[in-house]
């Protein structure tokens, strides 16, 4: 539900005062129901000359049957064509009135500074043609995968073009930059049904990498993408951890909800209603990360998704804080989830292609008064990420995280109005995001096609004024 303020004003009365004053008119954004088309109005492709990827992004628009348009040049036709889409045509001046739900734009083809003005060409035209809660994203190659420094130079310059615009584009819409490296052309299907779709509502301003993979990913359902899947979600009972329970299970896996025994009876309801099953347990306890092991090989053979999301916040400036709140801090939020994966690893129970998924948070990037921490645990584990990707890729895993930024949560109700409502304007959105929200990305991640996506940090903040 949109906070007060955002449903004050959209109203009549309330459009009319923001708009004598100044203030901020936060739009109401779309989020994913299932059932939803993947993007709902026609979407404008294009791509700098020379580029690799308008074929590979055709195909996965055609099965997502996207309605399309391209610019007006004979290889986007040919790669629609090619694709099975019946495009249509839209050139910059005509017709004045087309209005677009995304626009994704291939600039691979861009291997020197001088070719950005390639991007200028493109999004100029259609800059104030993007309808409200429209989605933008553009494709490229990651500089450390160019060829020379201009290539690298250009490609990196994409990312100061996609946060700009995304402050700039306004209406509740998007702007996010996919780097995606040379032989991973095929997989570009779940990052592009994500970011393209009103799952991503709360994702802004962000850059995503998608590397090589073995093989092709598998072809899912975009509708039930995790069907047969086991998930273990930690921190299950209440607020984002439920929502992200209940949405794994509305994209088809069987969730095994874990929180300590004093949330039994509200793990046990969430879970239940969803069809899953409940695990109480301290994490932090010496046999826990054995317990689950355990449990989770009796009843399923392994897991296939593991979510780290269960974490607490003990605040106090570090001047004042006492080491038992510093420990504690870092042993729930951090040093748990580096032993439950060292024995789910070394006891099997991780599949053969599974997904782990650690939330992090903003106060791991930007830092946080009062929360050293806090931002330290959350810093360590966008750190765990980023060091066990390369080891659990050579297993066929991948591990990914995700930082949101201000959510609705019972936490932030408690949190004092002055510092609240700052936490709700200072982003792209101008308001806060729903627990939901990062579930989705978490969803995202953990799909089967997610293959080549591995030791990302993703920030679920509405584009953040704090931070990078």
């Amino acid at each position: 539900m949109p906070d007060t303020y955002t449903k004050l004003a959209n109203n009549p009365i309330g459009k009319f005062i923001t708009g004598q004053v100044g203030l901020p008119r936060p739009t109401i954004l779309e989020r994913y129901s299932p059932g939803d088309a993947t993007v709902g109005g026609r979407l404008l492709l294009g791509a700098a000359p020379g580029g690799r990827l308008a074929g590979p992004i055709a195909e996965v628009l055609a099965a997502l049957g996207v309605d399309v348009a391209t610019a007006l040049r004979d290889d986007l036709r040919t790669a629609a064509a090619d694709a099975g889409l019946d495009a249509g045509v839209f050139n910059g001046e005509v017709p004045g009135d087309a209005r677009f739900k995304a626009l994704v734009f291939d600039a691979t083809g861009i291997t020197d500074s001088a070719q950005l003005r390639e991007v200028h060409a493109f999004f100029h035209p259609v800059a104030r043609r993007v309808q409200s809660c429209g989605r933008v994203v553009v494709l490229g190659t990651a500089p450390e995968d160019c060829e020379d420094p201009r290539h690298a130079t250009a490609q990196r310059a994409l990312e100061g073009f996609t946060r700009s615009f995304g402050k700039e584009v306004g209406g509740g819409s998007t702007v996010q930059l996919v780097y995606v490296a040379p032989g991973a052309e095929t997989q570009l299907a779940s990052t592009l049904r994500f970011l393209l779709s009103a799952r991503s509502a709360y994702v802004s301003g962000q850059v995503v990498r998608i590397g090589k993979a073995t093989g092709k990913p598998p072809v899912v359902d975009p509708h039930q993408p995790l069907a047969g899947k086991v998930a273990l979600v930690t921190g299950a009972s209440r607020g984002i951890g439920a929502a992200i329970a209940s949405v794994l299970a509305r994209d088809g896996a069987h969730v095994v909800g874990l929180d300590i025994p004093p949330l039994a009876d509200d793990l046990a309801a969430v879970t239940s209603a969803l069809g899953g099953s409940s695990l109480t347990a301290d994490i932090t306890a010496e046999d826990a990360p054995q317990l689950i092991a355990a449990r989770l090989m009796e009843a399923h053979g392994g897991v296939d998704i593991v979510v780290h999301n269960a974490g607490i916040t003990q605040d106090r400036t570090l001047a004042r804080m006492k080491p038992e709140r510093w420990d504690r801090v870092l042993d729930i939020n951090l040093s748990s989830e580096e032993r439950i994966n060292d024995v789910l690893l070394a006891d099997g129970v991780l599949k053969a292609g599974a997904r782990v998924i650690c939330v992090s948070s903003i106060a791991g990037i930007a830092g946080n008064n009062g929360q050293t921490n806090y931002g330290t645990s959350k810093a360590g584990v966008a750190g765990m990420v980023t060091a066990l990707a390369p080891v659990l890729a050579k297993k066929k895993i991948t591990i990914n995280a995700v930082a949101p930024g201000f959510i609705e949560t019972q936490m932030t109700a408690a949190v004092p109005i002055a510092i609240r409502e700052a936490g709700r304007r200072m982003n792209s959105m101008s308001q806060g995001g729903l627990p939901v929200d990062v579930a989705e990305a978490i969803a995202w991640f953990a799909a089967p096609d997610s293959t080549g996506l591995n030791g990302n940090v993703v920030r679920v903040c509405g584009q953040s004024l704090l931070g990078a």
